[in-house]
């Protein structure tokens, strides 16, 4: 059965088909500092549930941008340095300086992982993490569509929105992939110079209504001081709200199964 283990920020283990991705990694103990660029800290106040030796074999890392709360300085220490990391041409070039195999995406641009009939394609979409001056000197961010096919059948559709607000590039995405089995939602309302430079409790029900996708499996919301929207207000608009997408909340050590792609039998119930 295809997974997701939750370890804390918007650090996942996903277990798909026979391929085994990590998400953003982010390994610092509560009360190390992880570092967000142009001088600026946060501490952090949860714990992981796991550390890179207690990971199995990788596939692949997909990282949505180059943040100390996204890739911190445990991974750089201790990730093997043979599987691919899969993120944003300006992350790939420093990860390279580092020893790590890379391969950096365009907008739009897949990168496909094979063994034998199947195949595991990571495209990058769109994201945007702060707008205006901020957004200039904040890295770039990726989205990423995870594509499951087993004899050139599609088996799952998996949206990993990184840290990206609101704005006419999810219309863009709807439109082309407007069957998206689970979305993985990075939330918390973070705060940074006074912005909000990832999506809160409302702007997260909104990014859910334009998506669409059967199941919304939110993250990044209460590791870091700078998080500024619970996810218990999430839960709570999201209630009010009546979309059909089912909400999974997962606590941190937890695995959930994956919603069947809807080509596959239906949603789970």
């Amino acid at each position: 059965m295809d997974s997701l283990t939750f370890i804390g920020t918007a650090t996942t283990l996903l277990r798909i088909g026979s391929f085994r991705l990590l998400t953003d990694p982010n390994f610092l103990h509560r009360g190390q500092r992880a570092y967000l660029g142009k001088g600026l800290w946060s501490r952090r106040l949860t714990e992981p549930a796991l550390q890179p030796a207690d990971l199995p074999p990788l596939d692949a890392v997909v990282l949505s941008h180059l943040h100390g709360d996204h890739f911190d300085r445990v991974a750089r220490r201790d990730l093997p340095r043979r599987q691919p990391v899969l993120t944003t041409r300006q992350a790939s070039r420093t990860l390279d300086g580092w020893g790590f195999e890379t391969t950096g995406l365009d907008t739009w641009q897949r990168h496909t992982l094979t063994k034998g009939d199947e195949q595991l394609s990571v495209e990058s979409l769109p994201g945007v993490h702060a707008y205006g001056v901020l957004g200039r000197l904040l890295p770039p961010v990726m989205g990423s569509l995870l594509e499951h096919r087993v004899a050139g059948e599609v088996r799952r559709r998996v949206y990993v929105s990184g840290d990206t607000l609101l704005g006419d590039h999810l219309e863009e995405i709807t439109a082309r992939h407007p069957d998206i089995d689970t979305a993985v939602v990075h939330l918390g309302g973070t705060r940074v110079l006074f912005s909000t430079v990832t999506m809160d409790a409302g702007q997260g029900v909104e990014f859910v209504r334009r998506v669409r996708p059967q199941e919304v499996v939110p993250v990044h919301y209460d590791d870091y001081r700078v998080f500024a929207s619970p996810l218990a207000d999430f839960v709570r608009r999201y209630r009010d709200a009546g979309l059909p997408a089912r909400l999974r909340t997962v606590g941190r050590g937890q695995t959930i199964g994956l919603v069947e792609h809807a080509d596959a039998g239906g949603a789970e119930g």
